[in-house]
């Protein structure tokens, strides 16, 4: 490999309030255009903004989360642009004084011991509004603006440039998506917008230290989205470097449709914020104890319950990835383990079996109709020999669509696992006379037929025979002779 991606990523996240962050209007997505407004989000002469206190609790909630020094005082600052989806002619965010800094996510990069951690940097955490929506579909001349999401409250997210390729950063965007929803920072809800990605990507040789130019891939609402584009900047910006040109500093969006990214505008010619102080807006100052009183209220968060999993239920690091990149999942995961207590097992059905079927009807953790006690019990059915793991495939379809219990489909469909020694005895005896030429090779060294011999039973009885027993006795009766 010639050359290395240095990638840093934005991110921003719609802080979950009712209100918006200098006003009281709603703040709850989906409403009639240009009705969740007043004369503060609208920017009106002579209004005064006031700074809503759950917006800056949830941005230290996340701050701490995130391991971040939490700022005594920080500062609100006019972000000076034009655009018609913003009212004021600016935006009210943060710049030399920012709420918090210097922490880091922990992300899940498999090694060759397939437990290894990378930490990703974050250089600071601040808070500020959200514009408008500028509507273009179905518009035949010009545009419409939406101002509904102006003074919305968002937090935004900064990296260091730490992230060294697609894959890495969806890692990263995933690890922070579930803590912001563990800590009810937001619901981070991707397709509703309220959690958006800008990526700044840049390449330079293997073992160099200097930065490379970097392209600013904006607004991104999708983990595949981001994955793909930065594969496909990484190639762009190499393939001009090899060709002997020079990569241009610019703002570039994704085109999905035709899997590339596109210049949108060039850096150089970008307007000069001209930040200062925000004159409406008091600082904040924010106390130990106000940080110690929001440190004690938070719950659990993904880091922590991802290294007990390990620890307390001997998984492996993969694993316990997969089951705490959501609060829901992680509960379904332990209340199993709870009535069924082979963690493993337990973790295969969960991540393997009911992660599928979720996933075909579009449906998340919470929508299941099959509850963790349930799924227990049909691993104790498995477990105590009552059905077959074969059955326990076609009842668990069942639980899945209908919410059933394991105990009803079983004794509605008859699918209890026929285990009588008997029974199972004259059957096999049935199977090994219809089968001669088979005999006869697995007696002169072909074991390898045994999986015919059992397949045989199993057909003959529906998959409902004991393989365990079947195999015991085909055995004996094969051996035997």
């Amino acid at each position: 490999m010639k050359y290395e991606a240095v990638i840093g990523l934005e991110v921003h996240a719609q802080v979950q309030t009712n209100t918006k962050i200098f006003c009281g209007c709603s703040a709850t997505f989906g409403a009639e255009p240009n009705s969740h407004v007043c004369p503060i989000c609208l920017g009106l002469p002579g209004v005064l903004p006031v700074l809503n206190r759950d917006v800056v609790e949830l941005g230290i909630r996340l701050g701490i989360a995130t391991h971040c020094q939490i700022a005594p005082f920080s500062q609100f600052a006019r972000k000076n642009y034009f655009y018609p989806d913003l009212p004021k002619g600016y935006q009210v965010s943060m710049f030399d004084l920012p709420l918090a800094e210097h922490g880091f996510v922990e992300i899940f990069s498999e090694d060759e011991t397939g437990n290894g951690t990378k930490k990703i940097a974050l250089t600071r955490i601040h808070m500020e509004e959200d514009a408008g929506k500028n509507v273009h579909d179905g518009i035949e001349v010009g545009s419409l603006v939406d101002l509904n999401r102006a003074g919305v409250p968002l937090l935004e997210i900064v990296s260091e440039p730490e992230i060294s390729s697609g894959d890495e950063a969806v890692a990263y965007l995933k690890a922070l998506r579930a803590i912001l929803i563990y800590t009810g920072v937001s619901d981070a809800d991707m397709e509703k917008g309220n959690f958006r990605c800008d990526a700044n990507v840049s390449i330079r040789p293997v073992g160099s230290t200097q930065l490379g130019t970097r392209s600013e891939i904006k607004n991104m609402n999708s983990f595949r989205y981001v994955q793909k584009a930065i594969a496909y900047e990484m190639i762009r910006q190499e393939e001009i470097l090899e060709e002997g040109g020079r990569v241009v500093q610019e703002t570039r969006l994704w085109d999905d449709k035709k899997g590339m990214t596109f210049s949108m505008r060039s850096k150089e010619q970008a307007h000069d914020y001209r930040y200062f102080p925000e004159p409406d807006l008091v600082p904040i100052k924010i106390d130990q104890e106000w940080i110690a009183k929001v440190r004690a209220e938070l719950p659990e968060l993904p880091e922590a319950k991802r290294k007990r999993f390990i620890e307390n239920y001997a998984l492996p690091a993969y694993d316990a990835t997969i089951l705490t990149s959501s609060q829901a999942l992680a509960d379904f995961f332990e209340e199993a383990v709870s009535v069924f207590p082979k963690a493993k097992i337990v973790s295969n059905w969960v991540m393997g079996d009911l992660l599928r079927e979720l996933k075909q009807d579009d449906k998340e953790i919470e929508d299941a109709l099959i509850k963790p006690k349930q799924l227990a019990a049909l691993l104790k059915l498995i477990d105590d020999g009552t059905i077959s793991g074969k059955i326990a495939k076609t009842v668990f379809e069942e639980m899945v669509q209908s919410g059933k219990s394991p105990e009803d489909i079983v004794q509605e469909k008859g699918l209890t696992q026929m285990s009588d020694e008997g029974e199972l005895g004259r059957l096999i005896d049935r199977v090994i006379a219809a089968n001669p030429t088979e005999v006869e090779g697995y007696r002169a060294g072909k074991t390898k037929l045994m999986g015919f011999f059992v397949g045989q039973v199993m057909r003959e009885t529906g998959g409902k025979a004991n393989p365990g027993k079947v195999n015991t006795l085909l055995k004996e009766k094969l051996d035997g002779a």
